[in-house]
């Protein structure tokens, strides 16, 4: 049994220590919902790791876990948070939206952590989103996402659509054809960000073919292939937003139909280095991703990170997008911790979370007021050894819009949660 299988097995069991990194000692007064349940004197910070690690969507979660532990176990060796070693108490979202919102609610009033890491699936967070606002809690989220939010009680590490989508959209119209067939989980993220994409289409001079959806972790893609083949006869770009085990049966029913990546190229925005590897690289290869990381990017804080995660997990194992988001944001929060001076005082983290930069293994990130993070953009297609060579990126990060830009009710409008003024929503013509 590889290293990495054993990992996973551990995670399986919802343990959240692994050796003698995570110190596991409890901290006082586990019933103040409003600071965490800790004290600023306790020796040790309690935060909840919240994913999936079973059910359809933990192809991709059980790696992001592992990614924050990573993270937690580095600090905890280098002297921790202010001193403080962290304690992670793991729970298991099990593919299941409102076992996420019970799971954050027994972290934040049961176990009193300082903050939460976690959610993958858009309904996921929005299942947790009303317990941290009504709570006024914390979590980070480490995903790519749709927009069309911006909480005060929610830090976003992974894209906004302006840093994937739309950029994967332009350049599939620049390099591959004007004709789209969308195709996604039904579910609000790929929804919300087929909606974005057929706006962005329309002033872009593009066409949408079709779309169509499943259930999410449904296997039942066959009448989706058919109508691909029938709405695009002669071939086109089809933009795949399906998360999970999903992903296996279309790639396997695409490349048996004969729908090879020359005529039929793939972009996906939840298919990265991990899923290709369980997936299959011989049924992606030639096929896309957008995303913000790939393992093939040239930096040596992502040779430093990808060594570390090989070290620990395998080196069979891969790094991806969501697990480096994942990764950094544990410390991105560690620095707006010891700059505030208490972990439990979430209003004073959470100021000082806003302007934290850090050299990401993507290259330079820093957090916006808006909650979410400036990123690089990047388009990737998939090679013979799973990994991808990256075919465009942009120059420098790029700054995020979580209210779209294309979407009218939504256009013109920002976020800026450093000036009450203006907080979750404003109009950019008013300031």
């Amino acid at each position: 049994m590889s290293k990495g299988l054993g990992r996973r097995k551990f995670l399986w069991y919802g343990s959240a220590a692994f050796g003698t990194s995570l110190i596991l000692k409890a901290c006082a007064d586990p019933n103040s919902p409003s600071t965490g349940g800790g004290t600023a004197d306790s020796d040790t910070i309690k935060v909840g790791i919240l994913h999936s690690l079973s059910g359809t969507m933990a192809i991709s979660e059980t790696t992001v876990v592992e990614a924050e532990q990573l993270a937690i176990q580095e600090i905890n060796a280098n002297g921790g948070v202010g001193g403080k070693q962290i304690q992670a108490i793991v729970e298991d979202g099990a593919s299941d939206w409102p076992t996420f919102a019970e799971k954050a609610e027994k972290l934040i009033d049961q176990d009193g952590v300082a903050v939460v890491f976690g959610c993958w699936t858009s309904a996921s967070r929005q299942a947790v989103k009303d317990v941290f606002e009504t709570k006024d809690h914390m979590l980070w989220y480490p995903v790519q996402y749709e927009g069309q939010e911006c909480s005060k009680n929610i830090f976003y590490t992974g894209a906004a659509p302006n840093q994937q989508i739309e950029p994967a959209v332009q350049w599939l119209l620049d390099n591959k054809g004007d004709e789209f067939f969308l195709v996604g989980s039904d579910y609000v993220f790929p929804r919300t960000a087929n909606t974005i994409i057929k706006e962005q289409l329309a002033a872009e001079g593009g066409t949408v073919v079709g779309e169509d959806y499943m259930p999410l972790g449904s296997t039942e893609v066959t009448p989706i292939i058919t109508k691909i083949q029938q709405a695009l006869p002669d071939g086109g770009v089809i933009f795949n937003t399906l998360n999970g085990d999903s992903n296996v049966a279309f790639f396997t029913q695409m490349q048996g139909a004969g729908m090879d990546p020359e005529r039929y190229p793939v972009m996906s925005v939840s298919v990265a280095e991990e899923e290709v590897r369980q997936i299959g690289v011989d049924l992606l290869v030639g096929h896309y991703a957008a995303w913000n990381y790939f393992q093939t990017v040239e930096t040596p804080e992502n040779e430093t990170w990808v060594e570390a995660f090989k070290a620990e997990y395998g080196e069979d194992r891969v790094t991806n997008d969501p697990m480096e988001a994942a990764y950094i944001m544990v410390y991105l929060w560690k620095q707006a911790v010891e700059q505030s001076g208490d972990a439990y005082d979430l209003e004073a983290v959470r100021a000082a979370a806003i302007g934290q930069s850090f050299a990401a293994p993507e290259g330079p990130v820093t957090m916006n007021a808006n909650h979410h993070l400036s990123k690089t953009v990047r388009i990737g297609q998939v090679r013979d050894d799973g990994l991808f060579d990256i075919v465009w990126s942009t120059d420098a990060p790029v700054d995020p819009q979580p209210w779209n830009q294309y979407v009218p009710d939504t256009k013109g409008y920002a976020c800026d949660w450093s000036d009450p003024s203006k907080g979750e929503r404003f109009r950019l013509d008013e300031v």
